[in-house]
C-alpha cells in the first residue's frame, strides 16, 4: 500500500473517531493503535505504555500546568481592572484613543498569562464595558479585542511554546524569549491599524478626559504588581536564576500573593482556580499522550520519514514550504483547537522542517503565529466564542471585524520570513 493510501485511510479513521465524539487524546491515540497493528509488527501494548509514560514524564513539562493555574489565578483577581486604570490615561493623545488600551492590556496581561483565551476573556469583561459606556464604536472595540487577545500566545510565558518546545525537544527559554520582539511587532501593528482607521474615522471617536502629567504618574502605581510579576516571571529565567520550569512555581506563588493582597483569595477561588487548572491541564495532558502514541506509530510506519524525503525531492525553497504551511494550518485551525494543531502535525513535518534547513526556534514562533490566527478564524476560533460569551454578538459579526487582525499577522509572517533576526537574535545572545 502506498503512503498516500496509507495517510488517507489514517486520516479518515482520525475524522471518523472525532466525528462520532470521542475526546481529541483518544482518537489520536486509536488512530496510533490501529496503524500499528495494520502495517507494522510491533508490540503494541508495551510501545503504548512506554511512549506516554515518556511523554508524561517529562520534567520541562510541569510548566504547563503551573502557568495554567498562575492564569487561572489572576483571572479571579482585580488585575485587568488596575492594567486598564494604569494603562488609560496614556492613550488618550493617540489616534484612537482608548482603543489601544486593549492592545496594550492584553500585551501586558500576555506576560503573565500563557493563554490566549484566558488574556481575551480576563482583559475583555472590563474594557468592553468600560469602553461602551464612553461612546467607542463597538465593531473597533469587538476587532481591536480579538487581534489583541491572541498575544496570550506569542509573548511569554506562552502555552502553546511549552508544548511545541517539548515536542520539538526545544528550548523553552529560548522559545520564550524570541516570542518578545515578534509580540510586540503584533501589538505595533494592532495599534498602527487603530492609529490608520481613527485619521480618515475621527467623528467616531470620543473627545474623552484630558489627564495632567500628575494624574497619569499616579495611575500607573496600578501597574506595580503586574509589572513585578512579569519581572518575576521572566526575569528569573533570562538572568540564570531559575529554568523555565521553576520560573513557572514563582508565577504561581506571585499570583497567589496579589490575589491576596487584593483581597481576592478565598477558599471558594482558590479552590476554582485549582480544579479549573486540573481539567484544562488533563485535557492538554491527553492530547498530548494520544499525540506521543500516533507519533510513534508514524515512525513505525515510515511516514515522517517518507514525507521529508517527498519534500526533498520536490526541491521545494523555503518559502514555498512556508506558504503552504501557512495555508495548510490556517485550514487545520478552522475545525481544531492550536494545542491539537501543534501535537498532532510537529512529529511528521520536523523531519521536513529540519531537511529544508529552517530553524526550529524561528519555526515554533511561525507555529504560534498561524495558531494565533486560528483563534481568530471560523467555525472553531476560540477567541470569537469568548468574545461572544461576553457581548452576545453573532459569531459572523465578531469574525469580521477580527479580519484586519488575520492580515496584520499574515504580514508579521512575511516580515519575520525575511527579516529571521528578529526571532533569531534574542535567542543567540543567552
Amino acid at each position: 500500500m502506498s503512503d498516500a493510501t496509507i495517510s488517507i485511510l489514517l486520516i479518515l479513521i482520525l475524522l471518523f473517531w472525532l466525528g462520532s465524539g470521542l475526546w481529541i487524546g483518544l482518537s489520536l491515540a486509536m488512530v496510533g493503535y490501529i496503524g500499528m497493528l495494520i502495517f507494522t509488527s510491533r508490540p503494541i501494548g508495551d510501545s503504548m505504555v512506554m511512549t506516554i509514560w515518556g511523554s508524561m514524564s517529562s520534567w520541562t513539562l510541569t510548566a504547563l500546568p503551573m502557568f495554567i493555574w498562575m492564569g487561572e489565578i489572576l483571572f479571579r483577581t482585580k488585575l485587568s481592572n488596575d492594567i486598564f486604570k494604569g494603562v488609560a490615561p496614556w492613550v488618550e493623545k493617540i489616534p484612537g484613543k482608548l482603543l489601544h488600551v486593549n492592545i496594550l492590556a492584553c500585551t501586558i496581561f500576555a506576560a503573565i498569562s500563557g493563554s490566549s483565551a484566558a488574556t481575551t476573556a480576563t482583559i475583555g469583561k472590563i474594557t468592553i464595558p468600560e469602553l461602551i459606556k464612553r461612546n467607542y464604536p463597538e465593531d473597533k472595540i469587538i476587532g481591536s479585542l480579538a487581534g489583541a487577545g491572541t498575544l496570550g500566545f506569542l509573548i511569554p510565558p506562552s502555552i502553546i511554546m511549552i508544548v511545541y518546545g517539548v515536542s520539538a525537544n526545544v528550548s523553552i527559554a529560548k522559545l520564550f524569549i524570541a516570542g518578545v520582539v515578534p509580540g510586540i511587532l503584533l501589538a505595533t501593528l494592532l495599534s498602527g491599524y487603530i492609529i490608520f482607521w481613527s485619521l480618515f474615522n475621527k467623528d467616531k471617536i470620543p473627545l474623552g478626559e484630558k489627564t495632567g502629567l500628575f494624574e497619569k504618574i499616579k495611575s500607573s502605581k496600578n501597574l506595580i504588581m503586574p509589572v513585578l510579576l512579569i519581572i518575576a516571571v521572566l526575569g528569573s529565567i533570562y538572568t540564570g536564576v531559575a529554568t523555565a520550569t521553576e520560573s513557572s512555581a514563582v508565577g504561581v506563588v506571585g499570583s497567589l500573593v496579589i490575589a491576596l493582597l487584593q483581597g481576592t483569595l478565598t477558599w471558594e477561588t482558590f479552590k476554582e482556580s485549582l480544579l479549573s487548572a486540573t481539567r484544562l491541564y488533563c485535557m492538554i495532558a491527553l492530547i498530548l499522550a494520544g499525540s506521543s502514541f500516533l507519533s510513534l506509530s508514524m515512525g513505525f510506519i515510515g511516514l515522517p520519514r517518507h514525507v521529508a524525503t517527498l519534500i526533498s525531492e520536490a526541491n521545494l525553497s523555503p518559502i514555498t514550504l512556508i506558504i503552504i504551511l501557512t495555508f495548510f494550518y490556517i485550514l487545520l485551525g478552522m475545525f481544531i483547537d492550536g494545542i491539537s494543531m501543534v501535537v498532532l502535525t510537529i512529529s511528521v513535518l520536523l523531519p521536513a522542517i529540519e531537511q529544508a534547513n529552517i530553524d526550529l526556534i524561528w519555526f515554533g514562533i511561525f507555529l504560534v503565529i498561524v495558531v494565533e490566527i486560528a483563534q481568530i478564524t471560523p467555525p472553531v476560533g476560540f477567541n470569537l466564542f469568548v468574545i461572544q460569551g461576553l457581548t452576545n454578538k453573532d459569531l459572523g459579526f465578531i469574525a469580521k471585524q477580527a479580519a484586519p487582525a488575520f492580515f496584520l499577522m499574515c504580514i508579521l509572517i512575511i516580515l519575520l520570513y525575511y527579516f529571521p533576526n528578529l526571532v533569531l537574535y534574542l535567542p543567540s545572545k543567552m
